[in-house]
């Protein structure tokens, strides 16, 4: 497995809800008919959204069908990332522990296990087909990786830091997690392997999940004094 080496840029990119555009949304409640635990993922630009319910994978497609998956054999499946093709990454458990898998738009499965990686964690897949995700390693502490076309494995370290998860990438090929230090921040990778800090105002821990390809991140932060989770939307130069 080749390691990634790069310079970093540690820097705070403050995003404060006063320098955020005033957007209007309408929500919608999403739920397996007769289940429950429902818990969505990730969505493509088509608006087709995949995540969870119970242990089972969940598609939900534009015309409101809901299609649900299981890795043949799997105990779990947990779908997190679609790209525009159709393509689905996720994670399942059997009696051997947790693997990574891609789902064709044609049914059919891939598992995805980096070498002397155990347990990988597949969270996003961009138009590329390139795949981010995470893994645990020999000294118990979480690493990122990327999954490039050619099949060649990047390990994805933010340097000098405890634990670092990859969890979205975008066409142009920019990541973003988190790391650890003495607490969660979050990262983004940039194509030319420069690392830049994303640290919600004055909050205790910042995860960053997914980015698009206009480099808008969305991820959640920890108000310590409130003592909840919130979501943010961080936008290009604060």
């Amino acid at each position: 497995m080749k390691r990634l080496l790069c310079g970093v840029a540690v820097w705070t990119l403050l995003v404060g809800l006063t320098g955020l555009a005033k957007a209007q949304y309408t929500f919608t409640t999403i739920d397996v008919p007769g289940r429950f635990r429902t818990i969505p993922h990730g969505i493509n630009d088509a608006g087709q959204i995949v995540g969870e319910y119970i242990g089972h994978g969940l598609l939900l497609d534009v015309d409101g069908s809901y299609t649900t998956f299981d890795v043949p054999g799997a105990r779990a499946t947990f779908a997190f990332g679609i790209n525009d093709a159709g393509q689905i990454v996720g994670t399942y458990a059997d009696d051997g522990g947790y693997h990574g898998f891609l789902l064709q738009v044609d049914g059919s499965y891939t598992t995805i296990d980096p070498p002397g990686a155990p347990g990988p964690w597949l969270t996003g897949i961009n138009a590329s087909g390139q795949i981010v995700g995470w893994y645990s390693g020999q000294n118990e502490y979480r690493h990122g990786f990327l999954l490039d076309v050619d099949g060649s494995y990047t390990t994805i370290d933010v340097p000098g830091e405890f634990e670092t998860l990859a969890r979205g990438i975008n066409a142009s090929g920019q990541i973003v997690g988190n790391y650890t230090d003495d607490r969660d921040h979050g990262f983004l990778l940039d194509v030319d392997g420069s690392y830049t800090t994303v640290n919600f105002p004055s909050a205790r821990w910042t995860e960053a999940a997914g980015i698009n390809n206009s480099g808008q991140i969305v991820g959640s932060y920890y108000d310590y004094d409130a003592g909840a989770w919130h979501a943010f939307l961080a936008t290009p130069g604060g």
